[in-house]
């Protein structure tokens, strides 16, 4: 019969214990620094913004004057831009990801594909820039206006929306199909009435998160030449715009020079703030909608 040390058993406890202990301080840890690190950028941005939060404000136009300035014009150029986002990586993103999971052979091709779609994930958003410049703004000859930027931040958001949609339909349990094409269902009738209606909550969360990197991203408009200048509203897509992250670019820029801007430049974060949160808040409602209807 083996000799067990219980004195050395005793020891590994302890050990484990006090690891145990220290990683769940540590983490504790990182919590409250995250947390008091966003409660201070809040509230720094609120103090400093709040005040200049009025009617005017949201619905004049852009002015030299910091005291008469107005971002409508940029309110309503970060709605357009959604107007070409959301559609174009939604039917692309979510078409992608039907292609590779159902569709494309298992093979090098495919593998391929995968590998370049995940890493797109990663590639620095003034890449999509450049890109968005060589062929919107410059092959396609359509000039920094509303479609063109909006194309270009859609390239941006689309590998979220494809690595999304393709958990989502992983996801699915595999007898549902089973049982679909057991009835003598096709696969496309398979995927649109069982697969599709399953793994839509998980879509649609790709959706949200894609659309609110996409609201906030500046440098890819930086780079083909989104201005920040005394424009006309826009009202359609070829029309020139600007959005809120670039206002908030650009009267940060120039707080350096009057001190109002910076004031400017918090009240459009908020705004901001606002437009992200009504967003998402009703992307999520819909995506709570299906999910406890399948």
């Amino acid at each position: 019969m083996k000799y067990v040390d219980l004195n050395q058993v005793q020891k590994n406890m302890n050990s484990r214990l006090l690891k145990n202990k220290l990683a769940k301080m540590l983490f504790l840890f990182a919590t409250i620094f995250s947390l008091v690190v966003l409660v201070v950028l809040i509230l720094r941005v609120l103090s400093q913004g709040m005040g200049w939060i009025d009617f005017n404000f949201l619905t004049g136009k852009l002015s030299n004057n910091a005291d008469r300035a107005g971002i409508m014009g940029a309110i309503i150029g970060t709605l357009w831009l959604m107007v070409v986002v959301a559609p174009v990586t939604m039917f692309l993103g979510v078409g992608t990801a039907i292609y590779l999971e159902s569709y494309a052979k298992k093979g090098r091709l495919q593998a391929f594909i995968q590998t370049n779609v995940s890493n797109l994930a990663g590639v620095p958003s003034i890449v999509f820039g450049i890109l968005g410049l060589t062929i919107f703004v410059r092959a396609l000859d359509l000039g920094n206006v509303i479609l063109a930027g909006g194309l270009t931040m859609a390239l941006l958001v689309l590998p979220i929306v494809v690595v999304a949609s393709q958990e989502a339909i992983r996801a699915v349990p595999s007898y549902l199909s089973e049982a679909s094409y057991g009835m003598g269902a096709t696969k496309w009738q398979t995927i649109k009435k069982i697969v599709l209606p399953a793994a839509l909550p998980g879509i649609l969360t790709g959706a949200i998160l894609s659309l609110s990197r996409a609201i906030g991203e500046t440098a890819p408009l930086v780079v083909i030449g989104i201005p920040a200048l005394l424009i006309p509203f826009p009202g359609s897509l070829m029309d020139r715009f600007t959005i809120l992250p670039m206002q908030i670019y650009y009267w940060t820029i120039d707080a350096a020079l009057v001190s109002e801007y910076a004031n400017l430049a918090a009240a459009t974060i908020v705004v901001l703030l606002l437009v992200l949160f009504i967003l998402n808040s009703v992307a999520i409602i819909i995506r709570n909608k299906f999910q406890t209807r399948y």
